[in-house]
């Protein structure tokens, strides 16, 4: 079989924004395709309707733009476009028909209700604060999703917080219940169990890894780990996680030491063990996602403009190269197409 890829870019320099690609079933990547010109769609959701909601950066302008994927390139029906910068996460809750973005630059999370094919504002939180790195100078949401019992779950990097919220059907927010992690620790993306007890909290500044316990809307520390190994001792900045179809294993990628790095859960789910790392084959790999059938991973490297491909044992999760030159320009983000 073959699976259809979308590439979410950068594009200060030679792309043009989002890209089309292909998986063969031998695990090899090919026919890339410009699909929309927008600026710089470093995040993008695409819905069950095949609206896809992109990241859209307009000059000293940004926001979030809607995408109708049944044409060829796609076609644009709504923009959100405002002054300053541009958000870093976007998602769809499909059962309350709503989109949330989520921004790096200003600590702020905006919900819009899906109107058709367009949006309409329905409320924002801005949350406050700061940690003792010198990334951590203010708020910085890294990351908005939906906890495994409905629920806003929001990364802030720059606070060293992960805030659950209430949703109302008609998109508003409630207070946030608020986890600490430890100073320093640099939040940025968390991914749950499949029975939704646990949830895996992947650090950026600290190259951490915690494995902590939920329960409705509460989270606690139950163990951390490393991305990398503790002689390195460049820079490295933890970015994307995923986990296995099968829920028992994880893989994250760091920028620095260039790898993935694949832990293996405990059946018991009270830890997590490093099993692998493998080089992405290239410089700085910011997210990278796994086939829906479980076989193959596919990362892209920012810096060096290629993507590599993996093929995944499903037996030990440990992963194989079998490509490592295909072409990317500026990519950032990665998504199998249903």
């Amino acid at each position: 079989m073959s699976y259809k890829l979308l590439f979410g870019t950068y594009t200060k320099s030679d792309s043009k924004g989002l890209y089309e690609a292909f998986l063969s079933d031998d695990g090899k990547l090919n026919n890339l395709e410009n699909v929309a010109q927008i600026g710089s769609p470093t995040y993008f959701a695409l819905s069950n309707a095949g609206l896809l909601y992109a990241v859209d950066k307009q000059g000293g302008r940004g926001g979030v733009s809607v995408w109708d994927t049944s044409t060829m390139p796609f076609t644009k029906t709504d923009e959100q476009i405002s002054d300053g910068a541009s958000p870093a996460y976007v998602f769809v809750d499909e059962g309350r028909q709503l989109v949330f973005t989520g921004n790096y630059h200003t600590g702020l999370i905006t919900i819009f209700k899906i109107d058709g094919q367009k949006l309409v504002k329905t409320d924002e939180f801005q949350n406050e604060g700061k940690g003792p790195r010198a990334e951590q100078d203010s708020a910085h949401i890294h990351f908005t999703n939906l906890t495994p019992d409905n629920r806003l779950v929001a990364v802030d990097l720059g606070t060293d917080e992960v805030l659950t919220f209430e949703i109302s059907q008609d998109g508003k927010l409630s207070e946030p219940i608020r986890f600490q992690t430890e100073a320093g620790f640099g939040p940025r993306h968390i991914r749950f169990s499949e029975d939704g007890k646990r949830a895996f909290l992947l650090g950026e500044l600290s190259s951490k890894l915690s494995l902590l316990k939920y329960q409705e809307g509460k989270f606690k520390l139950i163990s951390t780990i490393s991305t990398i190994p503790a002689d390195w001792t460049k820079h490295n900045g933890a970015a994307a996680i995923r986990l296995s179809d099968d829920y028992k294993y994880i893989y994250t990628t760091n920028r620095g030491y260039n790898s993935i790095a694949v832990f293996k859960i405990a059946d018991d789910e009270n830890d997590v063990k490093l099993i692998q790392q493998i080089p992405t084959e290239g410089d700085f790999p910011r997210d990278f996602n796994i086939t829906p059938d479980g076989r193959y991973l596919v990362a892209v490297n920012q810096n060096t403009n290629n993507a590599s491909s993996y093929a995944i044992d499903k037996t030990s999760g440990e992963l194989t190269l079998i490509q490592k030159d295909f072409y990317v320009p500026e990519a950032v983000r990665v998504y199998f197409q249903a």
